[in-house]
Order: C-alpha cells, then structure tokens, then sequence
C-alpha cells in the first residue's frame, strides 16, 4: 500500500522500527540506510515460494488465503523473512506466532510521524514523555494495557462499530464507578502477556509462573466484577478472558511460595510434587543430622576430643584431628588434607556417605531442571486461551482506564456522523488544561460543506496552536473510542489528519527549516483528501515577505478549491483574509487580545471574523526585549505602515494573487502578476534606509531589482 519513496519514508518514521530486514541486493536510499537496526539479509530468505511454504507449515494451514492475504505476494514474501530471522534469533521454535494479520490504512485514521511528532501523542518535541497525550490518559493498571493503549493512540480506528462498541463498554463502567474496583484487580494481575511470551518460548524464570499463577488466582474475582456489565463489549471480554482452575492447581503444587530468580541452583519446585524429587532432596537434607551423628560416635570410639566432622566444597566431607592428637587416630583413617595445625581424614564409611550425597543433589537439580521444563511445556498446551486471556485483559485494562479519565477530566461521549463535517461544542486542550493553574477557555469548531476552510488570525500566544491542536487531538481520541474534552463533538468521516506546525530543521539530512517547511506542505498538498483534517500554522516564514505571502496564499487556494479537506489555517499574513471574500466555504475566525496601557491580555476565545491587529511589539515586550529595541521596532513599523499606505491605491487584488486567476483556474493571468511584480518593487523600494547600506549591498539590491521588473 506504499507507493513511492515519499510514503515509505513517511511510513518508516511512523513505525520506527527496532531492527528493518533488507535484501542483501538493494541498493538503498540515505534515509534506509542510516537505519541503526538495518539488517542485511540473503536474497532467497524474500523468496515468495520459501515463505509460503514455511508460514503454511508454520501455521499448518494449506494456504494463506484465510489470513487475507493470499494475493498480496511482497507481504507474503516479508512475512516469510521475518519468521526466519525471529527463528534464528531465538533458535527455537515461535509457536506464540499463532496468526498473520493484514492491516490497511483504509481501516485506520491515518497519522503519520510529522502530526505524531506535532502532536505529542507519546513524546513531547524534546523526546521525553512529559506533557503528551498519553501521559494525561495512560493511567493504565497493567504494562499490557498501557502498550495497548498507545497503540490505539498511534493507529485510530475508523470502524464505527468498534468505536461506539468502545463507548458503550466506557459508559456501562462509568455507573456507579465500576472503573476503581476493576482497577485494583486489573493491577494486581501484572503484565501476563510477556510472561505467556516467555513460556511459549521456553525461557520463562520460576517467578514468572508464580505471578502467571497469582494473576490466574485473580480471575473468578475478575469475572464476578464484570458480571454486573451487561454490554455485547464486555460479555466478549469476560469469555476471552475465562478462567483456569486446572492451570491453577498444577502451578500450586508444583512451585514453592517464593522461589529463587533461576532454577540453576533448584529449591523451585514444591515438595510433594514429584516423589523421585522428594527422596533425593531427603537424602541431601538429611545428610546434616548423619554428620553429627557419626561425630559423636567417632568422638565416642577414639576419644579424641578435638575431633569433629566437617564440608567443603574443595575437597568434600572430612574428619578434622587436631595435630597433637593425629597421631592417636585409627588405621581405617585415610589423610585427606594436612593443615598448620590438623590433620584431616576421610574413612569408607564417610566417603561413601558423600558419595551418595553429592550424587544425590547432582541427580535432584539435574532432575528439577527437567521437571521445570516439562512444567513449561505442560502451561504452554493453555497457550492460545492464555494468549487471548491477556489480549482481553490488556483491552478490559485500556476501556477501564478510558472510563476513569472520562470520569476525572469531565469528558463528554463523542457522537460520529457520515456527513463530511466536524463540529466541536466547547472543545478544550487535553494535555494544556492539565497543565496550567488559571481555567482553560473552552472552543468550538465547526468545520462542514458551507465551513470547509477556516482562516485564523490573531496575536502571537493568543492560542492559535493551542486551538488548532485541540481540535486534531479531540478527533485522534474520539477515534480511539474515548470520551473527549468538550461539551459536544460530532465527527464526520475523517480518514487523515495533517499537521503543518512548528519549526525545525533538519541538520543530518541537510534540510534548512524553511525546506522542512515545504517538504511538510508539499506532502499535504499531495496526499489529503476532501475527508482529510489539515491543520497549517504559519506557512512562509522562513522565507521573503513576498514569496512567504504567495506560498501561503496559493496553498490555502489549492487546499480550498482542489482539494477541499477540513482545514484549519493559522497565518500571521493578514491579506489571507481576503480569502472568504474571493471563494466560498472560507471563512475568518480569530483569537482576540485587549491592551490596558503597555499591557496585553490575551482573550483566548476563537471569534468569528478577521483579527485587526497582532500585537508583536506588545508580546515581543513580555519576552523580554530591552525597551530600546521596543522602541525602535515601533519607529519602524510607523515607517512601514506609512509606507504599506502609499501602495495600497493599487489595492489588495492586485497585490495579491486573485483566486479566479491563479494556475488552479487555468486562466492566463500575466498582465496581473507583472501588475504585481511591480507593486511588489515599488514596496520594497519604499522600505529601503538607503542610509543604512553600504555601497555594496546598495548595488546588490539594485541589481536584484532591475531582474525583477526585466523578468516581469
């Protein structure tokens, strides 16, 4: 489904993979091959015939079609790849790999990495995890579910089915607060799905199956708990996640309370379980109280006081005599070891005893270690309803916890809709109202067939971004299935979401941010749909006033006529306002300020209409900029705006490229853009301080404008 170096490249960024499986024979482009986890591998493990043979055996089907896939060769032909790597790696067999599953972007909302990025669902722009989406709505009780969760975050679903089963599963757990006694159970229950993973592959530690074993403990309380929810979403969870009484009793009796970390050194297994085991941990634990017995009948038969009886791991069980009395000791003992100040000895009698102990704790850990593992292969023939026992678990934990948030952050059940329209009631930031002290300034936004376009206007800090964002996450959570932050939302059929906000270049792959910038468009421009939401903020500014303008006023054009996505379009250039007047289903809105003297208080509230002024010396101020510069900036925009006033006889139209007569219309439209060009030069005439530019820039402009009037 990816088509082009543009998509795959995209696609690479949004799945971020660990490790990227290549064929040994491609030659491949900077962006793959700077891959840390690019491994190479032989041309015949893609073979499209060697992996159709090994995942039918592996699944020990006679073909792939039931996967639905069976016409999809490279996928196939990958797939195969990934099963021989994973094998080699693990050098064992995979059998939790139960199923091949066949994702298509036309079942999801698709986000690719720039809007994951912009967005902050699960990093922040610096790359921590503060003040994302997820931090705010993953209060998850298992590691299964929180993983779950965030996936669903990066990959929104577009089945309404699913999503109002989601909403409805939310909603019965919202009565009487079901969602905290499910908590508590659901955190006691842990992260049983990598344990499953474990057992299957045969290197599960004792205290894996003895949290395996708590959890399954757990379930019947579990179940008892959800017999109250009476929705089709939930009953599908309960039996998925059953019960196991049977693994219950096994695990019981066959591992200890608290066992050690490894079975290397045994004492894992519980008495009782096996008999042979039994007799030959009895034969070694026994083995302490013989020694002091046959120390007091050697003490008793020699008389010797010093003697006594002792074990190392060096040279074995031993009778120690001190020197003085080593030359009373009897025939019958055989010098062992001689020390400073002892002898020691060992007789047949003891030398036997060890022989028989020592083999009997070798045999006994030899034994345990065999049992363990016949132990894993019995919990491992449970598998598949483990397998989904833990995907249920970790869906129950995700849906409990969106219950939760929707009951601590005052969230409101989203309603979905066919019509291509988004209308959001009182919408409010989810991560910047958690994270600020004064109340936040709910929105709406109303986005239809006669809204297509907004244009949004006002000061910098007065919340463009911020509104802009709210909008896009509202829908990523509706489309998750969660409640969201606003009085009302219905949604339409949206199937992307773009984002084109925020600056930064992009040094390692030798991309200014203004080419960032275009790059980021320029894929906009090319993959939105007419059901797609598009968020620009601030088009051309790392460019000339003149070409900044044209750029933003022909992307916002193209965007309106051709493409006619749901968009919403920030810009600090005011003629983008003339936009609604010269085509329909545009409309200006804004976010609005007041000055009280030298002071400005940002309003934060979306208004319909054209902001009148951007307050850029007044924010320029609360950064901090020393007052001399605060009036020199003022002194200047005077000139400019004196300036600006000379040339507007000519009017905006003629300044501005008319939509009627763009490209996009396929009308000729020279004499208007020499029209332009011209007034363009006649501006930038006007801004000149010849005063201020040293004989060489002088020419340099000069030159410069001489090719442009020449050229138009």
């Amino acid at each position: 489904e990816v088509n082009g170096h543009a998509a795959l490249r995209s696609e690479l960024e949004r799945l971020n993979p660990a490790e990227l499986l290549v064929s040994e024979d491609l030659v491949l482009p900077k962006y793959i091959s700077a891959i840390s986890g690019l491994r190479r591998r032989s041309p015949w493990e893609f073979s499209f015939d060697t992996a159709t043979r090994l995942l039918t055996q592996h699944f020990k089907t006679q073909d792939l079609s039931g996967f639905g896939c069976a016409n999809l060769n490279l996928a196939i032909a990958a797939a195969g790849c990934l099963l021989q790597y994973v094998v080699a790696t693990h050098r064992s067999a995979v059998p939790h790999i139960l199923s091949l599953k066949v994702e298509r972007h036309d079942e999801y909302l698709f986000l690719d990495a720039t809007t994951q990025r912009n967005l902050e669902l699960l990093t922040n722009l610096s790359g921590g995890s503060e003040c994302t989406l997820a931090s705010i709505y993953d209060h998850t009780a298992t590691p299964m579910g929180g993983r779950l969760l965030r996936r669903w975050l990066q990959r929104p679903l577009r089945n309404q089915q699913i999503l109002n089963a989601r909403q409805g599963t939310i909603a019965a757990i919202l009565v009487e607060q079901h969602w905290y006694k499910l908590h508590a159970i659901l955190r006691a229950i842990g992260d049983i799905e990598r344990i499953v993973t474990r057992i299957a592959l045969r290197n599960a530690r004792p205290r894996d199956l003895v949290q395996l074993r708590h959890a399954l403990q757990i379930l019947p309380q579990l179940q008892e708990q959800l017999a109250s929810l009476q929705t089709n979403k939930i009953q599908e969870l309960k039996n998925n996640i059953g019960t196991f009484p049977e693994l219950v009793d096994l695990l019981q009796r066959a591992i200890v309370e608290n066992p050690p970390v490894t079975i290397r050194d045994g004492g894992v297994l519980a008495a009782g379980y096996h008999s042979e085991l039994d007799a030959l941990r009895n034969l070694s634990s026994h083995a302490g109280q013989y020694l002091v017995d046959l120390e007091a009948r050697e003490k008793q038969r020699t008389g010797l006081s010093t003697l006594k009886v002792g074990y190392n791991r060096v040279h074995g069980y031993y009778i120690e005599i001190s020197r003085l009395q080593s030359q009373a000791a009897p025939a019958d003992y055989m010098r062992r070891q001689t020390l400073k100040g002892a002898e020691r000895y060992i007789t047949p009698e003891l030398k036997e005893f060890e022989d028989k102990v020592l083999s009997s704790q070798s045999r006994a850990l030899a034994l345990e270690k065999t049992l363990y593992d016949e132990l894993q292969e019995l919990v491992s023939q449970k598998l598949h309803a483990l397998q989904n026992c833990a995907a249920a678990l970790a869906e129950l934990d995700a849906l409990n916890n969106l219950a939760e948030r929707a009951a601590t952050l005052n969230l409101t059940r989203p309603q979905f809709s066919n019509d291509n329209e988004l209308t959001i009631i009182g919408g409010r930031h989810p991560v910047v109202e958690q994270n600020i002290i004064q109340p936040f300034v709910p929105n709406d936004t109303k986005i239809d067939a006669t809204r297509r376009m907004l244009i949004i206007t006002g000061p910098n800090m007065g919340g463009k971004s911020t509104y802009m964002r709210q909008t896009a996450l509202i829908t990523i959570l509706a489309y998750i299935g969660s409640f969201v932050p606003a009085q009302q939302a219905v949604l339409g059929q949206i199937d992307r979401v773009f984002t084109r906000i925020g600056s930064a270049d992009d040094l390692a792959g030798g991309r200014s941010t203004f080419m960032v910038e275009m790059t980021e468009t320029a894929n906009i421009l090319h993959n939105a749909t007419a059901n797609s939401l598009v968020l620009i903020d601030e088009i051309g500014r790392g460019t000339s006033t003149f070409d900044g303008l044209s750029l933003a006023w022909a992307a916002a054009e193209y965007l309106a006529k051709s493409v006619k996505a749901l968009t919403l379009f920030a810009t600090h250039y005011f003629e983008l306002t003339e936009l609604p007047q010269l085509l329909p289903h545009v409309v200006n809105v804004h976010l609005d300020a007041v000055e009280h003297g030298e002071e400005i208080v940002f309003l934060h509230a979306v208004q319909d209409g054209p902001a009148n002024k951007s307050y850029g010396l007044q924010v320029a101020q609360l950064a901090g900029m020393p007052r001399a510069v605060i009036l020199a900036a003022k002194e200047k925009l005077q000139q400019l705006e004196t300036a600006e006033k000379s040339t507007n006889d000519f009017g905006l139209s003629e300044r501005v490229f008319l939509a009627a007569e763009t490209p996009f219309s396929n009308e000729s439209s020279v004499l208007k853009t020499k029209q332009l060009e011209e007034h363009a030069v006649i501006a930038e005439l006007l801004s000149i301080d010849p005063d201020n530019l040293s004989p060489k820039e002088a020419l340099e402009i000069l030159y410069g404008l001489l090719g442009r009037v020449r050229k138009s």
